[in-house]
């Protein structure tokens, strides 16, 4: 999914048209719409997100945050995440760089099945 696409999705769900999300994140008239066949800059992208509420690293496709996640949601599990980074281990064992990362995914999912918006 494009970041195009991710916006135009959270945008409906959000109950906003691309003009208003546009408008509202301060940018030049069809900005959004451009970017399907442009990238836009990182500030832009900020600009939209704070507008609909979700993370940068969403509308990049980096993570798989529901689109229903709140920033209060999303910070929650950020800081719970960097709060506990490198401190894992099992059976007194450090785990691996590989490990760690495997065990982030599991709780990421895990954290979001348990806050499910309905």
């Amino acid at each position: 999914m494009t970041i195009f696409e991710r916006i135009e999705k959270i945008s409906k769900k959000r109950g906003m048209s691309l003009r208003e999300v546009n408008t509202k994140a301060k940018l030049g008239t069809n900005a959004i719409y451009r970017w399907k066949n442009q990238n836009p800059s990182i500030d832009k992208v900020e600009s939209v997100a704070n507008v609909l509420g979700v993370t940068v690293d969403y509308l990049l496709g980096k993570n798989e945050t529901p689109d229903w996640a709140n920033k209060k949601d999303t910070y929650d599990l950020e800081k719970f995440l960097e709060d506990n980074d490198g401190t894992f281990t099992y059976g007194g064992d450090d785990l691996t760089e590989d490990e760690k990362q495997k065990l982030k995914i599991a709780m990421t999912q895990i954290f979001w099945d348990r806050h499910k918006h309905d």
